[in-house]
């Protein structure tokens, strides 16, 4: 039996209001952890009634946006400052919200024609680019840098050499990021659900893509699940909890991502200079806080704590356990070396994600004259970035491997729907999904 047509089904109600609920609810989400996140890291006590603004910056930075820093110290001095940080916590929350809303109104279809997805797409996208423009246009504010008491507050009262650094978001750019990210969600949110309707021409397709693109969101999730246990834990046993409520709500994701990575054997190279301070770990912050750009691995890590290779082991256990996830959802027929290329390549689409999207630069500095930097409170430094062809290489050969392992136990679970390999082009038409 073919799948209904698009137009044999029941419209669904996806008009202008439920557009505007799913973008201004993704976005009120966004807002909220952001700024629980900024005030249990203390932002709530900026001067001049900032810490609204601050959480606007952080929501745009969250979508991809561009928020530049801005500085002035009088006309014998100079600031320099710029920030490259996406607070991952932030966008997943709005990510997970904005799929949601997305795809309420398409469930229980078995197909959906190109038009109409596209419609319901663009209206979110028209009313998130308004709320978007807005929220840019309220990210920027200016504030005073203190010198102190001693000789370099004298200073810079005697050159008139008072720094104000601030922020101000990018509008245009913050609006074109802002759109793609959006339409990532979109795309990313139809793959993953196994009950959102396709246009027919791309029914054939699901079968190959859906389940890998489930699993490898499950992995994600799930690493992201174990990194709250863990920050629980520690401000349990450690102290010092709104410091882990702020990198659980800020940028969890910045640092169970790339441990996952890590895990697979990759190296991120990475340095901490002056005041500045990475929402993690003591022990990262000890690993690059180094006079030249280090490099975080496996090995470099258990040099100061042995227990960084559960990091590994979490990865031998959890990535076949995706595979065998991705295999559950694939029809019987897929042979082994099948699912272990699908797993290769989905696992190396998702590494390339976390090496853009968790990468970190930053640095500030004051100079006089022109020469140098003034004073080490004055002046950091932060990066954080991939040696991403390794981390691809490294995610295709665990890929094959445990694609190939996860799929062997699954070959004995039956599929709903499917009974023997007759029943290949009803699988193939998504007939068991959308009925």
């Amino acid at each position: 039996m073919s799948p209904p047509s698009p137009s044999a089904q029941p419209a669904a109600r996806h008009g202008w209001a439920q557009a505007a609920a799913t973008a201004l609810a993704g976005l009120v989400s966004m807002i909220v952890v952001a700024a629980l996140g900024l005030w249990a890291a203390g932002a709530a006590d900026l001067p001049d009634l900032a810490f609204p603004r601050v959480v606007a910056a952080t929501v745009v930075t969250a979508v991809g946006g561009s928020v530049a820093l801005t500085g002035t110290a009088g006309d014998l001095a100079r600031t320099h400052a710029g920030i490259t940080v996406m607070p991952l916590s932030v966008t997943l929350v709005g990510a997970l919200v904005v799929a949601a809303g997305f795809l309420r109104p398409l469930r229980h279809r078995a197909v959906a024609g190109v038009r109409e997805l596209a419609g319901w797409a663009a209206r979110i996208a028209a009313v998130w680019l308004v709320l978007l423009v807005v929220l840019a246009l309220a990210a920027r504010q200016t504030f005073a840098v203190d010198l102190g008491e001693g000789l370099l507050g004298d200073i810079g009262d005697f050159l008139n050499a008072s720094p104000r650094v601030g922020f101000a978001a990018q509008v245009p750019s913050t609006a074109v990021l802002g759109l793609v990210w959006l339409a990532g969600v979109l795309v990313l949110a139809l793959l993953v659900s196994r009950g959102a309707p396709l246009p027919p021409r791309l029914l054939r397709f699901q079968t190959s893509v859906r389940p890998a693109a489930y699993a490898m969101v499950v992995l994600l999730l799930t690493y992201v699940v174990l990194g709250v246990v863990v920050a629980l834990v520690t401000a349990v046993t450690r102290g010092h909890p709104a410091q882990s409520l702020a990198v659980i709500l800020l940028g969890l994701p910045n640092l169970a991502w790339p441990a996952l990575t890590i895990g697979l054997g990759a190296t991120w190279n990475g340095r901490v200079d002056g005041p500045f301070g990475l929402p993690m770990p003591h022990l990262l912050d000890e690993v690059l806080r180094t006079p030249d750009v280090s490099a975080l691995n496996l090995r470099t890590l258990a040099e100061h704590d042995g227990r960084v290779w559960w990091l590994l082991v979490a990865d031998a256990v959890l990535l076949p356990a995706a595979a065998f996830l991705m295999a559950c959802r694939s029809p019987a027929r897929v042979r082994l070396w099948r699912h272990a290329l699908r797993m290769a390549l989905a696992l190396a689409l998702t590494v390339l994600m976390i090496c853009l999207v968790g990468r970190i630069s930053a640095h500030y500095g004051l100079s006089l004259f022109g020469i140098g930097d003034l004073g080490g409170g004055l002046s950091g430094e932060l990066l954080l970035r991939p040696r991403l062809w390794g981390a691809l290489g490294l995610a295709v050969l665990w890929g094959l491997a445990t694609g190939f392992l996860g799929a062997l136990p699954a070959r004995r679970v039956r599929r709903p729907g499917e009974i023997d390999d007759g029943e290949d082009g009803r699988a193939e038409g998504g007939g068991a999904e959308g009925r």
